[in-house]
């Protein structure tokens, strides 16, 4: 995969005339071919970002370059190469499936091309569907038809604004393999989320933007490692209604009901403290008849993240 940017965006950020401030001068690197996840809470500036690459929404400083495009000073062209999935379902209720689809392309001045268009609805199982008013769809067909609108035009690069909010599993499942597909064919992916599992399956790196600043971008194995934190649970074979006093400076948390004791430690220390720990627990007479570790999600590492 090439590191070589398809999006760069310099110094942006967007003041609202309430007086609002969505973002705060973000520097951002999208590498060609890589599915970039973005991830934060609800009014972090996710789709505010989003909308400013693709030209809805102006920023008030800085500058964004979309496949060698200014959006600013070539919209036109810079649009061309973006395909959006937003947020809400906005659709031509009126219209057939397929005819909304075909008019997203030509909204490009692209020639007709039905043989794509059939492609883009069959991958998206709306190929039956094709005649079918949208306004008559369910939520998640309209979903499906979003989606095909946003590939009609064969963008190389493709945002996807909370995607899966609210939809079923089988769209979930068809819309990751189609997204598995597109960026094998090149095309270059940006999703926000809400599901953190997504983000941990998907993407190639991760960016979380808190409070309109981006505090935080990383390849998603490289954030696992540094920020992962795994964990050892001991049932233990007499129930403790404290941890003993001279165990209070370890990292140890005894379960409501006193049943087992939770060790956190660090997976990038050499020294897990694991064999002291064990050592201090027969020392004090607690046995344990079983041991289990888990490492932590990005979930955990996120919500740490927007905490701190």
């Amino acid at each position: 995969m090439s590191f070589e940017p398809i999006v760069s965006i310099q110094g942006v950020s967007k003041t609202y005339a309430s007086g609002l401030q969505a973002l705060k001068s973000v520097d951002l690197d999208i590498r060609r071919g890589e599915i970039f996840a973005l991830l934060g809470p609800n009014g972090a500036g996710k789709t505010t970002l989003i909308s400013i690459v693709c030209g809805i929404v102006n920023a008030t400083t800085g500058s964004v370059v979309a496949d060698g495009h200014d959006i600013a000073r070539d919209y036109r062209a810079a649009r061309a190469k973006i395909g959006l999935v937003p947020q809400e379902l906005h659709t031509d209720a009126f219209e057939s499936v397929i005819a909304t689809v075909t008019f997203s392309r030509g909204l490009f001045g692209l020639a007709p091309n039905p043989a794509h268009i059939e492609t883009v609805l069959r991958e998206l199982s709306l190929w039956d569907k094709r005649d079918a008013k949208v306004m008559t769809l369910s939520g998640g067909m309209k979903r499906r038809v979003l989606i095909a609108k946003a590939l009609a035009h064969e963008p190389r690069i493709l945002f996807l604004d909370e995607p899966t909010a609210g939809v079923d599993v089988e769209l979930r499942h068809d819309m990751w393999q189609m997204v598995r597909r597109l960026r094998e064919n090149g095309t270059t992916i940006i999703l926000t989320t809400h599901y953190i599992e997504e983000a941990e399956d998907m993407a190639d790196r991760i960016g979380v933007i808190r409070k309109g600043e981006l505090i935080l971008v990383e390849d998603k194995a490289a954030l696992m490692k540094k920020l992962g934190r795994k964990q050892l649970t001991l049932a233990l074979q007499t129930p403790l209604q404290r941890i003993p006093h001279e165990l209070a400076t370890l990292p140890l948390e005894l379960s409501a009901d006193g049943d087992a004791i939770t060790y956190t430690f660090d997976t990038q220390r050499e020294e897990t403290g694991i064999a002291e720990l064990l050592r201090r627990l027969a020392a004090h007479g607690i046995d344990f008849k079983d041991l289990h570790s888990s490492q932590s999600s990005l979930e955990d590492i996120f919500v740490s993240l927007v905490r701190s």
